[in-house]
């Protein structure tokens, strides 16, 4: 069996390397010169600075289970205890994001009447129906107002840089939506999933989804350059793909093949079938995404005016800022700065303030690090600077996302071995790429 894919980013390179493995002949294309997609790592100065992602959650095994089999596991590099501190910008200071639910009673992040709001959710019923919800609606009817402003809101920025208004709860929490359907409630489902998680080493909580934040020593990139050298002489880079279906045969840049696999972001996959199937075209062209540019900014540690004990911190939109947030990375990896620096990403843009993207580079700087230090009190000047601009960042699953992308799937399986494994379908996370790439590489040896 020859099979092709299409894309280099980490979904395809792993979707490819998993088919190696099982004894597939694979053949990759990548129309940039180099692997990785938005997973890239600068190495400049004695900083290591991401382009996009800085790791992955180690409560799920997906990512963790690649790396064993890459033999790459003495490259991990987990995060500090600071990285459980999170903070939401609010009335004007950081506010430490409560860790476990009775926290919240006590934190000043909720007014009196959200925190008995929020104790409502447990006389709340379940919504009958499994039509779709947006985050929003199903915050708001659950939690109240105040929950949605000051805790969905900020963290749909920081997972998504989307909106919560039209973002499906089935699509980008689908773990919520389970939790209201098998237990009838969020405090419910929280209590029982503890119940269930003892012993297990397990645990999550309103701060964060289970697991430590990990890394690799050297950044992600890492992970892509391994995956490079187990796919030695199977890459093709610098080539643009044009695929065909002739004769029940697929052809990619007039070779032929026996199954496809479409791992490119999905504006980019439509392009690439429109001469395939019309409507599967116009499918993957409703995928909205978020742009999302990230500002990095070293600075001197000495006199800097904040300790950056801390993840970092997020921003309600209702504060009115021109940000979405900002990562103190060398607290959560003290090496991604040399020592006495500091350095901090900042997000700019997301589908709150998606017109900020388009500044000109000087003033995008400007704005980020005129509003980190307003946030955080910050007085003194970076001694580093760096720019990543993504026009099309982190796909936004709008209502009715699942079914498009079910119809997406289908249509893939009617052409006949037409596959597709990115983040723009189900989950924006590097476990969910890692994961969809064992499953995707599993289907197309099932179905050959």
């Amino acid at each position: 069996m020859k099979v092709a894919v299409v894309g280099g980013g980490i979904s395809g390179l792993a979707t490819a390397f998993y088919l190696k493995r099982k004894g597939v002949e694979v053949e990759l294309f990548e129309k940039e010169k180099r692997l990785g997609g938005k997973m890239r790592t600068v190495r400049e100065k004695g900083y290591i600075v991401e382009t996009g992602p800085n790791g992955f959650l180690d409560g799920k095994p997906y990512t963790l289970n690649l790396v064993r089999e890459l033999g790459i596991e003495g490259e991990l590099y987990k995060s500090s205890d600071k990285s459980r501190k999170r903070f939401i910008y609010s009335k004007g200071r950081l506010v430490r994001l409560p860790e476990d639910p009775f926290s919240f009673l006590l934190s000043p992040l909720l007014s009196p009447k959200g925190k008995v709001r929020l104790l409502g959710e447990l006389f709340v019923k379940p919504k009958k129906d499994n039509s779709d919800e947006s985050l929003a609606s199903f915050v708001k009817r659950r939690l109240g107002e105040e929950a949605l402003d000051k805790l969905l809101d900020p963290m749909v920025a920081g997972i998504f840089a989307g909106d919560p208004e039209r973002m499906s709860l089935k699509a980008a929490f689908p773990t919520i939506y389970e939790l209201e359907k098998k237990y009838g409630g969020l405090i419910k489902g929280l209590f029982a999933k503890v119940k269930e998680n003892k012993g297990k080493g397990s645990s999550s909580g309103p701060s964060g989804p289970g697991g430590n934040l990990t890394s690799f020593k050297e950044g992600v990139s890492q992970l892509i350059g391994a995956l490079e050298r187990e796919l030695k002489g199977s890459v093709n880079l610098g080539v643009s793909p044009k695929v065909e279906k002739l004769n029940g045969k697929w052809l990619v840049n007039g070779k032929e093949f026996d199954a496809v696999v479409v791992a490119t972001p999905a504006y980019a996959a439509s392009e690439l079938l429109k001469g395939v199937n019309g409507r599967l075209s116009e499918l993957l062209s409703q995928i909205e995404y978020s742009p999302i540019a990230v500002v990095g900014f070293g600075f001197e540690k000495e006199g800097l005016g904040h300790d950056l004990d801390g993840f970092g911190f997020l921003v309600p939109k209702k504060e009115g800022r021109k940000i979405l947030g900002a990562l103190w990375d060398s607290s959560v990896f003290p090496n991604r700065a040399p020592e006495g620096k500091a350095l901090i990403r900042v997000m700019v843009g997301g589908a709150r303030q998606p017109e900020l993207v388009n500044l000109p580079p000087r003033e995008l700087v400007k704005l980020a690090l005129s509003e980190l230090i307003d946030i955080m009190g910050i007085k003194r000047a970076p001694s580093e600077i760096w720019l990543f601009v993504h026009e099309k960042g982190i796909p936004h699953y709008t209502l009715g996302h699942l079914e498009r992308v079910q119809e997406v799937f289908r249509l893939g399986q009617e052409l006949g071995n037409l596959f597709f494994c990115n983040n723009a379908y189900l989950g924006v996370g590097l476990n969910d790429c890692t994961k969809a790439a064992l499953e995707t590489a599993e289907k197309v040896i099932l179905m050959n």
